[in-house]
């Protein structure tokens, strides 16, 4: 027992188990912990700067929100429909527009698509290229025996491929970025899509903020309370345990929620406060769109 030490010995013994930081190196200014709360916090300040773009008087933020989602589902079908480079392209040139149009800048919406783009996509794409999964005309040839080359057909299948997704990624960006959330689900519900999935859809949203809140203030508290370096065990121990009780909170909160809809008239339907309304302008923003996977398919692009 600690009282039956020497007071130098007990001093050694305490500091074997919970060694002081001291003046912190560059490893201990960016452990784990303090890189996940920076990631929580990044996500909530992206998150108030994309509902402060939705609130910027742009172009594209004053079309009606139902106008914007059929706009934007016809080209994700051109997009779809599209076999060329070429009118890959230039949808990609559209949306580049529509993002200027929407005042989001270009290098935070460009960074947005093409940063998490390359570890999804290119899973799919990296192996069209090779000649034993495209066979073709070899443009590299990486092996004689057995034969594995880079073929021309690979290369424009891969092309094809990311552009098709960028392009529809980044229509979808847009639309997120330049509609606040729940006029966005009150048009999706407008458009009939089904009550349960608009209803499941907004309270996911929400709850995804408000976890990452709870969570973030509990790795705040903790970090404030540690005065020294822990054991991976303990840090394991402390996480799974955060883990139970998050999703303890997160089930007691969802029947408090339910509740007090419930008490304030909720009856399954979810209203806007402002009625939507369709302009001439919105209706030619829709036909307009409606037109390009028409085009697309009549010129075989």
């Amino acid at each position: 027992m600690s009282g039956d030490l020497p007071a130098g010995q007990e001093t050694t013994a305490h500091a074997a188990t919970l060694t002081p930081i001291g003046p912190p190196g560059r490893a201990a200014r960016r452990g784990w912990f303090d890189r996940t709360v920076e990631d929580i916090t990044s996500t909530l300040e992206s998150t108030v700067f994309a509902e402060e773009m939705a609130a910027l008087p742009g172009l594209w933020q004053r079309v009606d929100p139902r106008a914007k989602v059929v706009a934007v589902i016809a080209l994700i079908l051109a997009a779809s429909l599209a076999r060329t480079i070429p009118t890959l392209v230039a949808l990609y040139a559209i949306v580049l527009l529509a993002a200027a149009a929407g005042r989001i800048p270009l290098a935070f919406f460009v960074k947005r698509v093409w940063l998490f783009l390359p570890f999804f996509t290119g899973v799919i794409a990296v192996p069209a290229l090779f000649s034993f999964v495209t066979p073709g005309r070899p443009v590299v040839t990486l092996l004689n025996e057995p034969f594995v080359a880079i073929t021309e057909q690979g290369l424009r299948t891969a092309a094809l491929l990311l552009l098709r997704v960028a392009a529809s990624v980044s229509f979808t960006i847009v639309l997120v970025l330049t509609t606040r959330w729940g006029v966005l689900l009150g048009a999706l519900r407008a458009l009939r899509v089904p009550q349960v999935f608009v209803l499941i859809l907004g309270m996911t949203y929400r709850y995804i903020f408000v976890l990452l809140h709870t969570t973030n203030d509990m790795f705040l508290a903790r970090k404030s309370r540690l005065v020294g370096r822990v054991a991976g065990n303990a840090e394991r121990m402390w996480i799974a345990n955060s883990m139970g009780g998050l999703l303890g909170k997160s089930y007691h909160l969802s029947d408090q929620v339910y509740l007090a809809m419930v008490s304030r008239g909720f009856r399954g339907e979810a209203r806007l406060l402002d009625p939507l309304s369709l302009r001439a302008s919105d209706w030619g923003w829709m036909i307009t769109a409606l037109l390009v996977p028409v085009i697309v398919v009549l010129l075989r692009g």
